[in-house]
């Protein structure tokens, strides 16, 4: 679909979120961080949002912090709620959660874009929302670009092994 005339652009940075309509393009850089992205395909409505850890390690006391799974997820449904749509009625899909330094560490499984992941399919889950698809977990980096207009998804994976940048040493 051809991009609208009058559109925004937005780069989300850690801890931010965005929700908008048909003449939005949201874009991201996720490691280990995840985003979480919602599209209506009636309404062309849809937001994403880019967590850095599930959950504060102490509770909130003041305002709701996108830098945590369990509070981005919230503001983005409230959002939801906001245009009164039910969160139920978006496609939902997940991206992130590498794994930035795989030689790093003997639990390699435990890594903090492990933990991302996990908590955002148990919190889809407690809210009832079903994930529509997935791009999560592996090693390197994400760069993604979400349209509003046709709620296309673009995702480059790069593995610090392919990588060009990085250094190679015999």
């Amino acid at each position: 679909m051809r991009r609208p005339d009058g559109f925004i652009e937005i780069f989300l940075q850690p801890g931010d979120l965005y929700f908008g309509d048909r003449y939005t393009r949201i874009r991201t850089l996720l490691g280990s961080c995840v985003s979480l992205v919602i599209w209506h395909p009636r309404l062309l409505i849809g937001g994403m949002c880019h967590f850095m850890l599930p959950t504060r390690p102490h509770p909130p006391t003041g305002e709701l912090d996108g830098r945590y799974g369990d509070e981005a997820i919230e503001l983005m449904l409230r959002e939801a709620r906001a245009h009164g749509v039910s969160p139920s009625e978006f496609r939902i899909q997940l991206f992130g959660g590498g794994n930035m330094f795989p030689s790093i560490g003997r639990h390699k499984d435990k890594h903090v874009g492990k933990k991302n992941v996990d908590a955002a399919r148990q919190l889809l889950q407690v809210h009832g929302l079903t994930c529509s698809g997935t791009h999560v977990e592996g090693v390197g980096h994400r760069n993604l670009i979400f349209d509003l207009w046709s709620g296309h998804v673009s995702l480059k994976h790069v593995s610090p092994a392919l990588d060009p940048r990085q250094e190679r040493r015999p």
